[in-house]
């Protein structure tokens, strides 16, 4: 009988924890598997969001693959750039996108929308590789449009060293633009021993050097 009472006892006691301490236990529960399905849905949406992303971005690729884009063409691929940037702004595709868009403004002969797409991709990446791409065309375009100094500056603001023999490249058009002959020929000299030394093909800055005269005492 003993025995009976303990067993009783303990069923009163099971029934009391679970009566008060039951629905919380419920909607724990409930709350943990809520969060598991909300982070598995996030987690789709994102991966979802990935793919719509990629996808756009190849269909703006395929548009401005060709040489003799009209204005229609490349009013339709920045159209579709914007739409890249507005949906997915966040992702590596809108900062491409953004060097696209740099890329056709220069075939419509807009400079200042050029350097705006650039300075766009400068601010919105959180990538150093995007930045330095985007910095070493826009110091190329800053060259062209006769703002040396500026091009210097932005390739000190950050260029990585993967692309040091570009940024050297860059750097001796500036000196150059500046009437600093030895400076440029420095810089053009140290862009091709990088470009050899990392086996990356740099074309056209030998034929800058011979324009400019050949010092074998710089080398």
């Amino acid at each position: 009988m003993a025995e009976l009472r303990t067993e009783e006892e303990q069923l009163d006691a099971i029934k009391r924890w679970w009566k008060e301490n039951g629905t919380s236990l419920i909607a724990g529960v409930a709350i943990a598997a809520a969060g598991v399905f909300g982070w598995n849905a996030w987690q789709n949406y994102q991966e979802n969001q990935a793919q719509a992303a990629s996808m756009r971005y190849q269909q703006l690729i395929n548009q401005t693959a060709g040489n003799e884009l009209d204005e229609t063409d490349i009013g339709e691929a920045r159209a579709l750039v914007a739409e890249i940037i507005d949906s997915h702004g966040k992702t590596l595709y809108a900062d491409l996108a953004r060097l696209v868009d740099a890329r056709l403004a220069v075939a419509q002969g807009d400079q200042a929308a050029a350097r705006d797409a650039l300075e766009g991709a400068i601010d919105a990446s959180s990538r150093d590789y995007v930045q330095g791409l985007a910095r070493l065309r826009l110091a190329r375009l800053q060259v062209a449009d006769d703002d040396a100094e500026a091009a210097l500056a932005t390739l000190d603001a950050g260029v990585p060293e993967a692309l040091a023999a570009q940024r050297a490249d860059v750097r001796g058009d500036a000196y150059h633009a500046l009437g600093r002959e030895d400076e440029a020929r420095e810089a053009w000299n140290e862009a091709l021993e990088l470009a050899e030394e990392r086996d990356q093909p740099l074309y056209g800055v030998q034929l800058k050097l011979d324009n400019l005269g050949f010092d074998e005492a710089t080398l």
